[in-house]
């Protein structure tokens, strides 16, 4: 018997669905440390903290009771009351619990609001550089990513101005996300409302993405939501709440368009995860609360130590990260590779990273991004080790 080494039929689309690189980069790393290597992990956008306790018990609670079947396509009527809840306590914004959709992870959201919006030919503005997924979820369906140059003098974000230049007769929304992946920088309030009317005004969307919104060090931004209905809003139990393999977020949609993701949650997910669901209605409990808070002050204390220490081996950065667990540097006092920069690091001196081109084309062989979703001790070391070998 004789096997094919080439598929039979592969979808054109598949010739730009790209690799997501720091997914290799972080294979690469689990493969030498148990070859023996002692890695420094700062490629993974991943909170190293386990689930809270109130949430893990919550879901065993759930599967001792037996609740493993599906729920609507929509979400478990309970989960999407509290997350209107939770938007009434944080941010004082009433939210019909019918525009929360709840999703297979931020993804399931992101995946039905671009089915939702795009046609075959048709056009969604991002930041370059951005999420990759983002692009390949508009290529996905038959539409194109803009990828529009953003740099320090605009906050790594789009703004009005750009949105204004760049957006075309076919385009039909912009995707933004505050704060960001890779940057961590946010979008001032002024600017989303200018955009979100922009988009409005020419029978386009607004696509909002604030999954690192409870990861804020400053002064906490208002959701977007508080502009009105008219936005979508994505955002996930994943980062701040601790329950990435839980794979379970949500999307708060236009009244317009429930019905619509409605329906094609029903085809495309069935629903999210039941137990997943029922976990999460203790993530809004206050002890959990205190504890996300917590561990909120701790992601800050790293950013603190680590964003002088890279600045003092060289990086540049010239913009804080406000939010999210995200440094995005400039290494071309080092290198014009910076994927070649990243392998090195991870070969030579046992420290992964993740390489700009993950997140675009702009600039991005003099970028890198280092997540500080470690502990101090470990940043500390992957700080030493990546002095002593650039030295």
């Amino acid at each position: 018997m004789s096997f094919m080494n080439k598929p039979a039929h592969l979808a054109k689309r598949m010739e730009d669905i790209r690799t997501f690189h720091v997914m290799n980069i972080l294979a690469q790393a689990k493969n030498m440390e148990r070859a023996g290597r002692s890695i420094i992990h700062m490629e993974a956008g991943e909170p190293d903290f386990s689930t809270p306790q109130p949430i893990v018990e919550a879901g065993k609670a759930a599967l001792m009771d037996g609740k493993t079947q599906y729920t609507a396509a929509t979400g478990l009527p309970e989960l999407r009351e509290a997350i209107a809840q939770y938007y009434q306590h944080r941010y004082g914004v009433e939210v019909a619990p019918r525009r929360i959709i709840v999703t297979p992870g931020a993804s399931g959201a992101l995946i039905l609001t671009t089915a939702a919006v795009i046609d075959p030919g048709s056009s969604l503005l991002l930041a370059d550089p951005a999420y990759p997924c983002n692009r390949h979820f508009a290529r996905l369906f038959e539409g194109s990513a803009i990828n529009v140059p953003v740099c320090a003098e605009t906050n790594y974000q789009l703004n009005p101005e750009l949105l204004s230049q760049h957006w075309r007769d076919d385009s039909v929304g912009a995707l933004v996300a505050t704060p960001a992946n890779p940057t961590g920088t946010l979008i001032p309030q002024q600017h989303l409302a200018e955009m979100a009317r922009f988009c409005a005004g020419r029978n386009g969307v607004m696509i909002v993405d604030e999954l690192y919104h409870g990861l804020v060090y400053g002064d906490q931004p208002s959701t977007t939501l508080t502009m009105g209905d008219n936005v979508f809003v994505i955002n996930s139990f994943s980062k701040y709440f601790g329950m990435t393999g839980w794979r379970l977020g949500w999307v708060v949609a236009p009244s317009a368009y429930v019905d619509a993701i409605d329906r094609l949650a029903q085809n495309l997910f069935l629903a999210a995860s039941t137990p997943a669901q029922y976990a999460a209605l203790a993530a809004f409990e206050p002890a959990t609360i205190e504890i996300l808070e917590q561990r909120r002050e701790v992601f800050q204390q790293r950013r603190d130590f680590l964003v002088p220490a890279l600045r003092e081996l060289g990086f540049e950065i010239p913009v804080v990260p406000q939010g999210a667990f995200y440094v995005y540097a400039n290494c071309e006092h080092f290198t014009d590779d910076s994927f070649s920069f990243a392998e090195k690091l991870l070969e030579e001196a046992g420290v992964a990273i993740t390489p700009g081109i993950d997140f675009g084309e702009h600039q991005a062989e003099k970028h890198v991004r280092f997540a500080y979703t470690t502990s101090m001790e470990n940043l500390k070391e992957g700080i030493k080790r990546m002095g002593k070998w650039l030295a």
